[in-house]
């Protein structure tokens, strides 16, 4: 209740918003339409969705793994895509929310933790705190503006199944679980003020949506939703999925540019 009702999910490439469709790259002229309005613009003869090769560009650390990157330039608020567990930044939801920044002139960064994808550092050898880090970097760097404990325990490892790879499970070592306790959020307020969205699928069979509850009402900010998909499973990397995520990124910006 009280929430502004979510636009339907029709196809979203590229927009025409704020008085333009974002510049020459997007559509090739000015929409003219008033601030707020949402329009698909497509000039003749142009394709539905032009999408540029970009190098892949690499965030040097004296003392650590390199990052690998890809970053858009633009105006604030800006975007940032953190991939899921042993995931890469060229996923379909990372790209689409590129497409969706690029359209509009907002700045977006996506990257590669340690240890996954193009950037270096060995995989097995990580840890959330070093992935923190890795997050703390690209903010720093790249953004502007303000199975049992025993048997872990004597095999080092925890081999969980997954349909995510060809191997069929995911393998954590015994120092990366140990030092995850580290970084436990749910025993006490998260210090979180401005507005959060948290999107979550029902049907996902790794991480209950419950859990997006519990995160929800740790946050300090008032301003919190959560938003349930009904079939949504954990990667939430259906067609509709990625609607969903694009127009929820797109209310936010909204709200935070009518803050600035």
């Amino acid at each position: 209740a009280g929430r502004r009702r979510m636009r339907a999910p029709a196809p979203w490439r590229p927009w025409a918003r704020r008085g333009g469709c974002g510049g020459p790259a997007a559509c090739g002229s000015r929409c003219g339409r008033r601030r707020g309005s949402l329009v698909r613009h497509k000039p003749p003869g142009s394709p539905a969705v032009c999408r540029q090769k970009s190098s892949v560009s690499f965030l040097t650390r004296p003392d650590r793994p390199n990052l690998a990157y890809h970053r858009l330039k633009g105006r604030n608020p800006g975007v940032i895509f953190l991939p899921g567990f042993n995931s890469n930044m060229n996923g379909q939801k990372a790209t689409a929310l590129e497409d969706f920044c690029s359209s509009l002139g907002h700045a977006f960064v996506r990257f590669d933790y340690t240890g996954c994808g193009s950037s270096s550092g060995n995989f097995e050898e990580c840890t959330i705190g070093k992935w923190r880090k890795d997050v703390l970097c690209i903010l720093d760097e790249l953004t502007d503006g303000p199975q049992t404990q025993k048997e872990i325990e004597e095999k080092g490892e925890w081999k969980f199944p997954t349909k995510y790879n060809e191997e069929g499970y995911y393998s954590v070592t015994y120092d990366f679980i140990k030092e995850a306790e580290n970084h436990c959020l749910l025993n006490g307020p998260i210090p979180i003020i401005c507005p959060v969205r948290l999107i979550h699928g029902m049907k996902d069979s790794d991480v209950p949506w419950q859990i997006s509850m519990q995160v929800a009402d740790r946050i300090l900010s008032k301003d919190v939703d959560v938003i349930l998909r009904k079939t949504g499973q954990h990667r939430m990397s259906e067609k509709e999925d990625t609607k969903l995520l694009v127009n929820t990124v797109d209310d936010l910006i909204d709200k935070l540019s009518t803050l600035v």
